[in-house]
Protein backbone atom coordinates (compact mmCIF):
# COMPACT_ATOMS: atom_id res chain seq x y z
CA UNK A 1 0.00 0.00 0.00
CA UNK A 2 1.18 3.18 -0.73
CA UNK A 3 2.27 5.54 2.08
CA UNK A 4 3.58 9.19 2.92
CA UNK A 5 5.41 7.77 5.84
CA UNK A 6 9.45 6.86 5.20
CA UNK A 7 11.24 4.62 7.52
CA UNK A 8 13.27 5.94 10.49
CA UNK A 9 16.70 5.11 10.22
CA UNK A 10 17.93 2.69 13.35
CA UNK A 11 20.64 5.01 13.93
CA UNK A 12 18.44 8.10 14.32
CA UNK A 13 16.45 9.90 17.20
CA UNK A 14 14.03 12.08 17.86
CA UNK A 15 13.55 14.78 20.22
CA UNK A 16 10.13 15.09 21.98
CA UNK A 17 9.23 18.16 24.26
CA UNK A 18 6.99 17.27 27.09
CA UNK A 19 5.19 20.31 28.58
CA UNK A 20 3.74 19.86 31.86
CA UNK A 21 -0.24 20.09 32.78
CA UNK A 22 -0.88 23.83 32.97
CA UNK A 23 -2.42 23.23 36.28
CA UNK A 24 1.04 22.07 38.23
CA UNK A 25 2.22 25.04 40.11
CA UNK A 26 5.93 24.19 39.03
CA UNK A 27 7.46 26.08 36.39
CA UNK A 28 7.42 24.66 32.88
CA UNK A 29 10.38 23.33 31.67
CA UNK A 30 11.15 21.66 28.02
CA UNK A 31 12.13 17.97 28.76
CA UNK A 32 13.88 16.45 26.08
CA UNK A 33 14.10 12.69 25.60
CA UNK A 34 16.36 10.71 23.47
CA UNK A 35 14.44 8.05 22.05
CA UNK A 36 16.78 4.09 21.64
CA UNK A 37 17.46 3.40 18.12
CA UNK A 38 14.66 0.93 17.16
CA UNK A 39 17.33 -2.14 17.10
CA UNK A 40 17.53 -2.07 20.66
CA UNK A 41 14.83 -4.16 22.39
CA UNK A 42 14.52 -3.89 26.04
CA UNK A 43 12.47 -5.29 29.09
CA UNK A 44 9.66 -3.03 29.29
CA UNK A 45 7.82 -2.92 32.95
CA UNK A 46 4.97 -1.25 34.33
CA UNK A 47 4.65 -0.23 37.52
CA UNK A 48 1.19 -1.37 37.94
CA UNK A 49 1.59 -5.07 35.71
CA UNK A 50 4.46 -6.58 37.97
CA UNK A 51 8.02 -6.03 37.47
CA UNK A 52 9.95 -8.52 34.79
CA UNK A 53 6.97 -8.36 32.42
CA UNK A 54 7.82 -8.18 29.04
CA UNK A 55 5.67 -5.89 26.89
CA UNK A 56 5.65 -7.68 24.06
CA UNK A 57 5.20 -10.98 25.57
CA UNK A 58 1.43 -9.44 26.95
CA UNK A 59 -1.45 -11.20 26.12
CA UNK A 60 -3.73 -8.19 26.17
CA UNK A 61 -5.74 -9.29 29.21
CA UNK A 62 -4.85 -6.31 31.22
CA UNK A 63 -5.64 -3.54 28.44
CA UNK A 64 -8.22 -1.95 30.51
CA UNK A 65 -5.86 -1.09 33.10
CA UNK A 66 -3.27 -0.46 30.68
CA UNK A 67 -2.38 3.44 31.40
CA UNK A 68 0.15 4.75 28.88
CA UNK A 69 0.77 7.76 31.39
CA UNK A 70 2.13 5.87 33.96
CA UNK A 71 4.83 3.53 31.51
CA UNK A 72 8.09 5.26 30.95
CA UNK A 73 8.79 7.09 27.97
CA UNK A 74 12.73 6.22 28.50
CA UNK A 75 14.93 2.96 29.19
CA UNK A 76 18.27 4.33 31.40
CA UNK A 77 21.15 2.67 29.77
CA UNK A 78 24.20 1.18 30.91
CA UNK A 79 25.97 4.85 31.45
CA UNK A 80 23.86 6.74 32.86
CA UNK A 81 24.24 5.60 36.09
CA UNK A 82 24.06 7.93 38.55
CA UNK A 83 26.49 8.75 42.00
CA UNK A 84 26.23 5.60 44.83
CA UNK A 85 25.51 6.33 48.72
CA UNK A 86 28.84 6.87 48.97
CA UNK A 87 29.76 9.57 46.66
CA UNK A 88 26.34 11.18 47.27
CA UNK A 89 27.68 11.02 51.14
CA UNK A 90 30.97 12.70 50.30
CA UNK A 91 29.21 15.42 47.81
CA UNK A 92 26.89 16.34 51.14
CA UNK A 93 29.88 16.21 53.18
CA UNK A 94 31.44 18.25 51.04
CA UNK A 95 28.49 21.18 51.60
CA UNK A 96 28.63 20.83 54.79
CA UNK A 97 32.33 21.31 55.72
CA UNK A 98 33.71 24.35 54.71
CA UNK A 99 34.82 27.29 56.31
CA UNK A 100 32.45 27.06 58.99
CA UNK A 101 34.59 24.51 60.35
CA UNK A 102 37.40 27.51 60.86
CA UNK A 103 34.96 29.44 62.98
CA UNK A 104 33.95 26.76 65.56
CA UNK A 105 36.62 26.73 67.85
CA UNK A 106 36.17 30.45 67.96
CA UNK A 107 32.62 30.08 68.92
CA UNK A 108 33.97 27.36 71.82
CA UNK A 109 36.09 30.37 73.36
CA UNK A 110 32.47 32.10 73.91
CA UNK A 111 30.34 29.60 74.55
CA UNK A 112 32.65 27.31 76.69
CA UNK A 113 32.78 23.61 75.88
CA UNK A 114 29.91 22.82 77.45
CA UNK A 115 27.30 24.41 75.78
CA UNK A 116 29.34 24.44 72.76
CA UNK A 117 29.64 20.86 72.69
CA UNK A 118 26.11 20.30 73.09
CA UNK A 119 24.88 22.65 70.56
CA UNK A 120 27.05 20.80 67.97
CA UNK A 121 25.17 17.77 68.39
CA UNK A 122 21.51 19.90 68.40
CA UNK A 123 22.16 21.96 65.07
CA UNK A 124 23.50 18.90 63.62
CA UNK A 125 20.42 16.44 64.51
CA UNK A 126 17.61 19.52 63.79
CA UNK A 127 19.73 20.02 59.99
CA UNK A 128 19.34 16.37 59.53
CA UNK A 129 15.38 17.05 60.40
CA UNK A 130 15.11 19.47 57.95
CA UNK A 131 17.05 17.83 55.38
CA UNK A 132 14.53 14.33 55.81
CA UNK A 133 11.53 17.20 56.02
CA UNK A 134 12.99 18.54 52.50
CA UNK A 135 13.50 15.18 50.70
CA UNK A 136 10.04 13.79 51.64
CA UNK A 137 8.50 16.62 50.39
CA UNK A 138 10.49 17.27 47.19
CA UNK A 139 9.64 13.70 46.14
CA UNK A 140 6.14 14.44 46.52
CA UNK A 141 5.99 17.30 44.40
CA UNK A 142 8.19 16.00 41.95
CA UNK A 143 10.60 19.02 42.89
CA UNK A 144 13.89 18.92 41.24
CA UNK A 145 15.31 21.93 43.19
CA UNK A 146 15.31 23.56 46.26
CA UNK A 147 13.06 26.56 44.52
CA UNK A 148 10.75 24.32 43.37
CA UNK A 149 9.54 22.94 46.44
CA UNK A 150 9.45 26.31 48.27
CA UNK A 151 7.13 27.28 44.94
CA UNK A 152 4.64 24.19 45.59
CA UNK A 153 4.29 24.29 49.03
CA UNK A 154 4.72 28.37 49.96
CA UNK A 155 4.05 30.18 46.46
CA UNK A 156 6.16 31.65 43.67
CA UNK A 157 7.08 34.94 46.12
CA UNK A 158 8.30 32.46 48.50
CA UNK A 159 10.30 30.75 45.29
CA UNK A 160 12.06 33.94 44.90
CA UNK A 161 12.85 34.90 48.03
CA UNK A 162 14.35 31.12 48.87
CA UNK A 163 16.72 31.43 45.72
CA UNK A 164 17.68 35.24 46.68
CA UNK A 165 18.87 33.46 50.41
CA UNK A 166 20.75 30.81 48.28
CA UNK A 167 22.82 33.17 46.12
CA UNK A 168 23.44 35.09 49.11
CA UNK A 169 24.33 32.44 51.36
CA UNK A 170 26.48 30.66 49.01
CA UNK A 171 28.13 33.31 47.22
CA UNK A 172 28.88 34.77 51.07
CA UNK A 173 30.34 31.25 51.42
CA UNK A 174 32.61 31.14 48.63
CA UNK A 175 34.15 34.98 49.49
CA UNK A 176 34.58 33.39 52.95
CA UNK A 177 36.50 30.55 51.32
CA UNK A 178 38.75 33.08 48.95
CA UNK A 179 39.42 35.06 52.31
CA UNK A 180 40.67 32.14 54.73
CA UNK A 181 42.73 31.37 50.97
CA UNK A 182 44.38 34.57 51.61
CA UNK A 183 44.94 34.72 54.65
CA UNK A 184 46.77 31.64 55.00
CA UNK A 185 48.67 32.23 51.51
CA UNK A 186 49.64 35.48 51.69
CA UNK A 187 48.78 36.26 55.41
CA UNK A 188 47.20 39.03 57.37
CA UNK A 189 47.98 41.88 59.35
CA UNK A 190 48.70 39.90 62.73
CA UNK A 191 49.92 36.47 60.90
CA UNK A 192 52.46 35.77 58.43
CA UNK A 193 51.61 33.84 55.05
CA UNK A 194 53.13 30.85 53.86
CA UNK A 195 54.49 32.20 51.06
CA UNK A 196 56.15 35.08 53.50
CA UNK A 197 57.62 32.35 54.88
CA UNK A 198 58.78 30.07 51.94
CA UNK A 199 60.15 32.70 49.78
CA UNK A 200 59.78 36.06 51.82
CA UNK A 201 58.16 39.82 50.51
CA UNK A 202 57.38 40.19 47.38
CA UNK A 203 54.69 40.89 44.60
CA UNK A 204 54.07 36.94 44.63
CA UNK A 205 52.88 37.47 47.95
CA UNK A 206 50.00 39.80 47.30
CA UNK A 207 46.90 38.95 48.75
CA UNK A 208 45.15 40.05 45.80
CA UNK A 209 47.44 38.34 42.87
CA UNK A 210 47.43 35.22 45.13
CA UNK A 211 43.58 34.98 45.00
CA UNK A 212 43.21 35.36 41.29
CA UNK A 213 45.70 32.85 40.34
CA UNK A 214 43.89 30.03 42.42
CA UNK A 215 40.62 31.61 41.03
CA UNK A 216 41.79 31.25 37.41
CA UNK A 217 44.53 28.42 37.85
CA UNK A 218 42.45 25.59 40.23
CA UNK A 219 38.84 26.86 40.69
CA UNK A 220 37.75 27.60 37.08
CA UNK A 221 38.73 24.46 35.34
CA UNK A 222 36.63 22.68 38.29
CA UNK A 223 33.58 25.01 38.28
CA UNK A 224 33.05 24.63 34.97
CA UNK A 225 32.18 20.83 35.20
CA UNK A 226 28.03 20.66 34.28
CA UNK A 227 27.39 17.92 36.78
CA UNK A 228 27.59 17.62 40.68
CA UNK A 229 28.34 13.53 40.16
CA UNK A 230 31.79 14.96 38.30
CA UNK A 231 32.73 16.07 41.59
CA UNK A 232 32.60 13.17 43.63
CA UNK A 233 36.29 11.98 43.77
CA UNK A 234 37.11 15.81 44.43
CA UNK A 235 34.76 15.49 47.27
CA UNK A 236 36.01 12.47 48.43
CA UNK A 237 39.59 13.52 48.33
CA UNK A 238 38.13 17.24 50.18
CA UNK A 239 36.68 15.43 53.33
CA UNK A 240 39.84 13.36 53.55
CA UNK A 241 41.92 16.19 53.53
CA UNK A 242 39.82 17.48 56.24
CA UNK A 243 39.93 14.39 57.96
CA UNK A 244 43.71 14.82 58.20
CA UNK A 245 43.27 18.92 59.85
CA UNK A 246 40.97 17.57 62.64
CA UNK A 247 43.20 14.63 63.13
CA UNK A 248 46.33 16.76 63.45
CA UNK A 249 45.10 19.25 65.48
CA UNK A 250 43.09 16.74 67.94
CA UNK A 251 46.69 14.95 68.21
CA UNK A 252 48.58 17.93 68.98
CA UNK A 253 45.73 19.07 71.55
CA UNK A 254 46.58 15.74 73.44
CA UNK A 255 49.77 15.86 73.36
CA UNK A 256 49.61 18.97 74.68
CA UNK A 257 47.23 18.56 77.13
CA UNK A 258 49.21 15.21 78.34
CA UNK A 259 52.36 17.59 79.18
CA UNK A 260 50.23 19.81 81.25
CA UNK A 261 50.78 22.71 78.63
CA UNK A 262 47.36 23.72 77.96
CA UNK A 263 45.44 26.18 79.89
CA UNK A 264 42.32 25.12 81.73
CA UNK A 265 39.51 26.25 79.30
CA UNK A 266 35.84 27.73 80.25
CA UNK A 267 33.41 25.53 80.30
CA UNK A 268 30.63 27.77 80.28
CA UNK A 269 29.94 31.34 78.38
CA UNK A 270 30.91 34.69 80.18
CA UNK A 271 28.62 37.28 80.97
CA UNK A 272 30.56 39.76 82.72
CA UNK A 273 30.81 42.33 80.17
CA UNK A 274 28.40 43.55 77.38
CA UNK A 275 31.25 42.64 74.96
CA UNK A 276 31.03 38.71 75.75
CA UNK A 277 26.57 39.06 75.59
CA UNK A 278 26.86 40.12 72.09
CA UNK A 279 29.58 37.78 71.00
CA UNK A 280 26.92 35.49 72.59
CA UNK A 281 24.26 37.04 70.23
CA UNK A 282 25.82 36.44 67.13
CA UNK A 283 28.09 33.50 67.64
CA UNK A 284 24.88 31.06 67.79
CA UNK A 285 24.05 32.02 64.23
CA UNK A 286 27.31 31.72 63.32
CA UNK A 287 27.16 28.12 64.11
CA UNK A 288 23.83 27.38 62.65
CA UNK A 289 25.80 28.50 59.15
CA UNK A 290 27.95 25.56 59.75
CA UNK A 291 25.36 22.83 59.19
CA UNK A 292 23.38 24.43 55.64
CA UNK A 293 23.43 22.11 53.08
CA UNK A 294 20.24 22.00 52.08
CA UNK A 295 20.61 23.95 48.88
CA UNK A 296 22.35 21.08 47.60
CA UNK A 297 20.17 18.32 48.62
CA UNK A 298 17.70 17.56 45.57
CA UNK A 299 20.71 17.89 43.35
CA UNK A 300 22.43 15.09 45.18
CA UNK A 301 19.28 12.93 45.23
CA UNK A 302 18.67 13.74 41.37
CA UNK A 303 22.15 11.82 40.64
CA UNK A 304 21.46 9.15 43.17
CA UNK A 305 21.18 6.06 41.59
CA UNK A 306 18.38 3.93 42.07
CA UNK A 307 17.22 7.07 43.88
CA UNK A 308 14.56 6.62 47.38
CA UNK A 309 13.78 8.93 50.14
CA UNK A 310 15.21 5.81 52.32
CA UNK A 311 18.23 5.80 50.60
CA UNK A 312 18.88 9.85 50.59
CA UNK A 313 17.87 9.81 54.51
CA UNK A 314 20.53 7.52 54.96
CA UNK A 315 23.06 9.48 53.07
CA UNK A 316 21.82 12.61 55.46
CA UNK A 317 22.15 10.39 58.61
CA UNK A 318 25.93 9.16 57.61
CA UNK A 319 27.14 13.00 56.94
CA UNK A 320 25.09 14.25 60.03
CA UNK A 321 26.81 12.17 62.25
CA UNK A 322 30.24 12.52 60.25
CA UNK A 323 29.84 16.31 60.41
CA UNK A 324 29.15 16.01 63.87
CA UNK A 325 32.54 14.33 64.99
CA UNK A 326 34.15 16.61 62.45
CA UNK A 327 33.57 20.28 64.19
CA UNK A 328 33.09 18.49 67.69
CA UNK A 329 36.64 17.65 67.58
CA UNK A 330 37.84 20.29 65.97
CA UNK A 331 35.44 22.61 67.80
CA UNK A 332 36.96 21.25 70.99
CA UNK A 333 41.23 20.56 69.94
CA UNK A 334 41.45 24.08 68.51
CA UNK A 335 39.68 26.06 71.27
CA UNK A 336 42.24 23.91 73.49
CA UNK A 337 45.52 24.84 71.95
CA UNK A 338 45.18 28.43 71.52
CA UNK A 339 42.79 29.03 74.36
CA UNK A 340 41.62 33.10 75.07
CA UNK A 341 43.90 33.75 71.64
CA UNK A 342 42.01 31.98 68.61
CA UNK A 343 41.10 33.95 66.07
CA UNK A 344 37.73 33.84 64.13
CA UNK A 345 39.87 31.95 61.50
CA UNK A 346 41.82 29.06 63.43
CA UNK A 347 44.27 28.42 60.65
CA UNK A 348 45.84 31.75 60.89
CA UNK A 349 46.63 30.48 64.21
CA UNK A 350 48.62 28.20 62.96
CA UNK A 351 51.72 30.74 62.19
CA UNK A 352 53.22 29.60 65.23
CA UNK A 353 55.30 27.02 67.36
CA UNK A 354 52.77 24.44 68.71
CA UNK A 355 54.88 23.62 71.69
CA UNK A 356 55.87 19.98 70.60
CA UNK A 357 58.20 18.16 68.16
CA UNK A 358 58.29 18.59 64.34
CA UNK A 359 56.13 21.83 65.42
CA UNK A 360 56.49 23.95 61.71
CA UNK A 361 55.86 20.40 59.86
CA UNK A 362 52.29 20.56 61.32
CA UNK A 363 51.66 23.86 60.71
CA UNK A 364 52.29 23.33 57.38
CA UNK A 365 50.24 20.28 56.79
CA UNK A 366 47.55 22.08 58.63
CA UNK A 367 47.29 25.43 56.79
CA UNK A 368 47.80 23.95 53.01
CA UNK A 369 45.99 20.36 53.32
CA UNK A 370 42.91 22.80 54.02
CA UNK A 371 43.48 25.80 51.70
CA UNK A 372 43.28 22.15 48.96
CA UNK A 373 40.55 21.14 50.85
CA UNK A 374 38.62 24.51 50.28
CA UNK A 375 39.69 24.58 46.92
CA UNK A 376 37.92 21.56 46.03
CA UNK A 377 34.78 22.37 48.15
CA UNK A 378 34.00 25.58 46.17
CA UNK A 379 33.35 23.70 42.81
CA UNK A 380 30.48 21.93 44.93
CA UNK A 381 29.22 25.17 46.55
CA UNK A 382 29.67 27.05 43.34
CA UNK A 383 27.41 24.09 41.04
CA UNK A 384 24.33 25.40 43.09
CA UNK A 385 24.63 29.00 43.47
CA UNK A 386 24.97 29.10 39.30
CA UNK A 387 22.23 26.40 39.14
CA UNK A 388 19.92 28.98 40.99
CA UNK A 389 20.67 32.56 39.01
CA UNK A 390 20.34 30.41 35.71
CA UNK A 391 17.13 29.68 37.34
CA UNK A 392 16.39 32.63 38.64
CA UNK A 393 17.79 35.22 35.62
CA UNK A 394 16.47 32.86 32.76
CA UNK A 395 13.58 31.35 33.86
CA UNK A 396 11.60 29.11 30.91
CA UNK A 397 14.84 28.47 29.04
CA UNK A 398 15.91 25.13 27.95
CA UNK A 399 18.40 23.56 31.91
CA UNK A 400 21.53 24.84 31.91
CA UNK A 401 23.28 21.11 31.51
CA UNK A 402 21.79 21.88 27.54
CA UNK A 403 23.97 25.30 26.83
CA UNK A 404 27.51 24.96 27.27
CA UNK A 405 27.35 28.64 26.55
CA UNK A 406 25.37 29.67 29.24
CA UNK A 407 27.21 27.83 31.41
CA UNK A 408 30.73 29.04 30.53
CA UNK A 409 28.98 32.59 31.36
CA UNK A 410 27.70 32.56 33.89
CA UNK A 411 30.90 30.61 35.70
CA UNK A 412 32.79 33.08 34.72
CA UNK A 413 30.43 36.18 35.91
CA UNK A 414 29.87 34.59 39.14
CA UNK A 415 33.36 33.91 39.68
CA UNK A 416 34.36 37.50 39.11
CA UNK A 417 31.63 38.91 41.51
CA UNK A 418 33.53 36.29 44.60
CA UNK A 419 36.36 37.20 43.75
CA UNK A 420 35.80 41.18 44.23
CA UNK A 421 33.71 40.56 47.23
CA UNK A 422 36.75 38.83 48.26
CA UNK A 423 38.99 41.60 48.34
CA UNK A 424 36.17 43.86 50.04
CA UNK A 425 35.01 42.00 53.38
CA UNK A 426 37.11 42.28 55.89
CA UNK A 427 37.14 38.41 57.68
CA UNK A 428 35.17 35.72 57.89
CA UNK A 429 33.16 36.80 61.30
CA UNK A 430 32.00 39.27 59.51
CA UNK A 431 30.53 37.23 56.76
CA UNK A 432 29.08 34.24 58.79
CA UNK A 433 27.33 36.69 61.74
CA UNK A 434 25.18 37.94 58.86
CA UNK A 435 24.52 34.96 56.92
CA UNK A 436 23.96 32.88 59.66
CA UNK A 437 21.60 34.78 61.21
CA UNK A 438 19.61 35.51 57.69
CA UNK A 439 19.69 33.22 54.85
CA UNK A 440 21.43 30.43 56.65
CA UNK A 441 19.10 29.72 59.35
CA UNK A 442 16.37 30.61 56.36
CA UNK A 443 17.39 27.66 54.47
CA UNK A 444 18.46 25.29 57.03
CA UNK A 445 15.49 25.64 58.89
CA UNK A 446 12.55 28.30 58.71
CA UNK A 447 11.97 27.34 54.88
CA UNK A 448 11.79 23.46 55.33
CA UNK A 449 9.74 23.73 58.65
CA UNK A 450 7.08 26.33 56.85
CA UNK A 451 7.05 23.91 53.99
CA UNK A 452 6.00 20.62 56.22
CA UNK A 453 3.52 22.80 57.89
CA UNK A 454 1.94 24.15 54.58
CA UNK A 455 2.07 21.01 52.89
CA UNK A 456 0.43 19.44 55.98
CA UNK A 457 -2.35 21.60 56.32
CA UNK A 458 -3.31 20.97 52.74
CA UNK A 459 -3.98 16.63 53.18
CA UNK A 460 -0.37 15.73 53.30
CA UNK A 461 0.19 13.07 56.30
CA UNK A 462 2.39 14.66 58.91
CA UNK A 463 2.37 12.82 62.39
CA UNK A 464 2.27 14.42 65.71
CA UNK A 465 5.99 14.75 66.19
CA UNK A 466 6.49 15.80 62.73
CA UNK A 467 4.21 18.88 63.28
CA UNK A 468 6.42 19.13 66.66
CA UNK A 469 9.24 19.34 65.43
CA UNK A 470 8.47 21.56 62.58
CA UNK A 471 7.23 24.00 65.04
CA UNK A 472 10.33 23.86 67.23
CA UNK A 473 12.28 24.16 64.06
CA UNK A 474 10.64 27.58 63.18
CA UNK A 475 10.13 28.91 66.22
CA UNK A 476 14.15 28.54 66.96
CA UNK A 477 15.07 29.82 64.12
CA UNK A 478 13.03 32.53 64.03
CA UNK A 479 14.38 33.57 67.59
CA UNK A 480 18.01 32.93 66.65
CA UNK A 481 17.57 34.84 63.81
CA UNK A 482 15.88 37.60 65.75
CA UNK A 483 18.61 37.73 68.12
CA UNK A 484 21.57 37.32 65.46
CA UNK A 485 20.31 40.52 63.61
CA UNK A 486 20.14 42.70 66.84
CA UNK A 487 23.29 41.43 67.94
CA UNK A 488 25.59 42.10 64.67
CA UNK A 489 23.66 45.64 64.79
CA UNK A 490 24.64 46.49 68.61
CA UNK A 491 28.11 44.74 67.57
CA UNK A 492 28.70 47.10 64.48
CA UNK A 493 27.91 50.12 66.61
CA UNK A 494 29.98 49.34 69.41
CA UNK A 495 33.05 48.93 66.90
CA UNK A 496 32.22 52.07 65.18
CA UNK A 497 32.35 53.80 68.84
Amino acid sequence: MDSNYTAISKSSFVDLQIHDDIQNPLPQRKTHIKLLPLDDVERFTDPKIGNGQNFEEDDGDDDDDFDIDDCPLVSKTKTSKGSGVHGAVFNLTTSIIGAGIMALPATMKVLGLVLGFVLIILMGILSEISVELLVRFSVLCKASSYGDVVRYALGKPSKVLSEICIIVNNAGVLVVYLIIIGDVMSGSLHHVGVLDQWLGNGFWDHRKVVILVVVVVFLAPLCALDKIDSLSLTSAASVALAVVFVVVCFVVAFVKLVEGKIEAPRMTPDFGSKRAILDLLVVIPIMTNAYVCHFNVQPIYNELEGRTPQKMNRVGRITTVLCVVVYASTAVSGYLLFGKDTESDVLTNFDKDLGIRFSSALNYIVRIGYVLHLVLVFPVVHFSLRQTVDTLVFEGSAPLSESRKRSLALTAVLLALIFFGSTMIPNIWTAFKFTGATTAVSLGFIFPSLIALRLGQRGECLSIREKFLSWLMLILAIIVSIVGVIGNIYSLESSSE
